[in-house]
């Protein structure tokens, strides 16, 4: 049956958009990880959506237009460096060109529209490489931090790392972190994330701010002008944090700035 009123069921349960992490995964239907996602964007009262990697641009072009948000995950590729104008590195994982595509045309979009973004470990990359910034493109070997980022030598079935984090004031991550009851350090806050990743931002893209760093300095969160367009960052996977104050708190922030972003469309 359908709803009464289609633009009030929009409204309550926007359309959230998640591209495939992989061609692979999507070739295989694997949906092993992303299927967190999806669980977590139901949670904060959501709709979560497949965008295929494998759709002609104008295709994918208007599935996009049709939908309110967006979350960008995390994948086991990595960004092509000849986007940032880098040379590739020896430890640098292969790219996925669909995925890359993919990313881009969202963030396009949504940047012209004002269409939130919560943009996940690969998926923050890809921010902030389309936003003209560049990546370390391997921390271990060139910034040689104690502090284990990747799972590395890890069973595949083993949990994630943790370390700490301060999230800098300010911006909406700090609004999530004073409502989910973080310690105050510094005019910021002390968080506790999960790792799986071995690049990370260098420079900033255009128009961010750094949200978040770990204690080594690798930035862990950024921000896209933030109380303006809701576009938010994170390098950790709070997909993966279920019970987690902040991580359910992003999920819900995303679909609460959904809902405002349609009201003024």
């Amino acid at each position: 049956m359908s709803p009464a009123n289609p633009q009030l069921s929009t409204a309550a349960r926007p359309r959230v958009g998640i591209p495939w992490r992989t061609s692979y995964e999507e070739a295989k239907r694997n949906t092993t990880k992303l299927q967190y996602y999806f669980a977590a964007i139901t949670a904060a009262e959501g709709e979560p959506v497949h965008l295929s990697l494998q759709l002609p641009a104008e295709q994918l072009a208007a599935q996009i237009k049709e939908l309110d948000a967006f979350v960008l995950p995390g994948a086991p590729a990595d960004v092509n460096p000849a986007l940032y104008r880098a040379l590739r590195q020896e430890k640098t994982h292969d790219a996925d060109l669909n995925r890359e595509k993919a990313d881009f045309a969202i963030l396009g979009h949504a940047f012209v529209s004002n269409k939130p973004v919560l943009a996940i470990c690969y998926g923050c990359q890809s921010l902030n490489v389309c936003l003209g910034g560049t990546l370390y493109q391997d921390i271990a070997s060139e910034l040689h931090t104690s502090i284990e980022h990747s799972k590395a030598g890890l069973r595949p079935d083993a949990a994630d790392p943790m370390h700490p984090a301060r999230i800098a004031p300010g911006g909406e991550i700090a609004q999530l972190a004073a409502i989910s009851g973080l310690a105050r350090r510094d005019g910021g806050f002390e968080v506790q994330i999960n790792t799986s990743h071995h690049q990370s931002v260098r420079d900033l893209g255009h128009g961010l701010r750094v949200a978040a760093v770990a204690p080594d300095g690798v930035i862990e969160a950024v921000e896209h002008e933030p109380h303006k367009h809701w576009v938010v960052g994170v390098q950790w996977h709070p997909e993966r944090m279920a019970g987690d104050a902040l991580a359910t708190a992003l999920f819900r922030a995303l679909v609460e700035a959904t809902r405002a972003a349609a009201a003024y469309r």
